[in-house]
């Protein structure tokens, strides 16, 4: 890196420092005149936004909610544009599944279509967890979680497992429900600059919407995201071979169906991040199964996962 390049990082560095401080400082707008713009990515068109959405593995009933509520709000959009009334109405959701079925990969994908829609200013993602909106003390908390929406507003505030705002069991000390009640109130302050997404496991997401009596009501939609069956698993594997320069010989997807069909689905089972764990395990075996080789790999040997390598793969991880 020449020197040139060196000082453009180190003042681009310095910005986001800056901003970060005045942000923490609550005082950010009134600095914003003298502070550095943030080095946002340029926006895409909304068609190249809709075909990646549409292109997702599965995920059917998802996509159609989300096509419903787009469609919807870029009905009102236009209707406020010619002089309707405009209906007030919440963006807010809840995004209820199992680790690894796409929440996140989709709430980025939505922020980008409000974004490129004009339905938010930015269409940029905030996400954040228990530990970014929750504090150690009492009054740290709203600190946090404002901190936490100032950063978010013009875009999408995605919290990942929101459940764990409201623990079971005693709660004595924790703050969980200030970050709540703060949150509540930033929720309807800023509905027209603002969309949050609370996103976890389906039967925990109950305890949360009904830890305070205007929180679920703040939701304008619960979209539920299914797990992967088993052929939808062997499509992602494909997908992630393909990306990283492998390839996958077609006698491995029944091998690997039939490995993904008996893998215990409980709770916790991790879908896509599952079929990224095998992957990367098979690619492991295949570089002992090359090794042992004592001539050179030609290109396609490098690149082959056979059905071995994916049973070695499974064994390793104790399937």
């Amino acid at each position: 890196m020449d020197p040139l390049e060196r000082l453009q990082r180190a003042m681009s560095q310095a910005g986001e420092v800056a901003r970060d401080a005045a942000e923490r400082l609550g005082v950010d707008k009134q600095l914003a005149p003298f502070l550095p713009e943030s080095q946002s990515k340029p926006r895409r068109p909304l068609a190249e936004i809709r075909a990646e959405l549409d292109g997702l593995i599965g995920l059917a009933e998802v996509k159609q909610q989300v096509d419903t509520h787009l469609a919807f709000l870029d009905v009102q959009r236009q209707r406020s544009e010619q002089g309707f009334e405009k209906v007030t109405v919440t963006h807010h959701l809840v995004f209820r599944g199992n680790p690894g079925t796409g929440k996140t990969t989709v709430a980025r994908l939505l922020a980008e279509l409000y974004g490129a829609m004009g339905l938010l200013e930015s269409g940029h993602l905030v996400e954040v967890d228990r530990a970014g909106l929750v504090g150690q003390y009492v009054g740290h908390t709203a600190m946090k979680t404002s901190r936490a929406v100032r950063k978010a507003l013009n875009g999408v505030l995605f919290i990942d497992e929101a459940y764990a705002l409201t623990p079971e069991g005693p709660r004595m000390g924790d703050f969980g429900s200030e970050a709540i009640e703060t949150l509540v109130k930033r929720m309807e302050d800023h509905r027209d600059e603002l969309v949050v997404i609370a996103a976890g496991y389906p039967t925990l997401m109950d305890g949360f919407l009904e830890s305070n009596p205007g929180l679920r009501s703040r939701f304008a939609r619960e979209i539920h995201f299914p797990d992967y069956s088993s052929s939808e698993l062997v499509h992602i594997t494909d997908l992630l071979a393909s990306k990283h320069g492998y390839r996958i010989e077609p006698r491995s997807h029944a091998r690997l169906e039939a490995l993904f069909s008996k893998a215990a689905r409980s709770a916790s089972f991790g879908n896509a991040r599952h079929a990224r764990r095998l992957f990367e395990q098979a690619i492991e075996q295949q570089a002992l199964r090359i090794a042992q080789i004592s001539a050179a790999s030609s290109p396609d040997e490098l690149r082959l996962l056979t059905r071995d390598d994916f049973t070695a793969a499974a064994a390793a991880m104790g399937e």
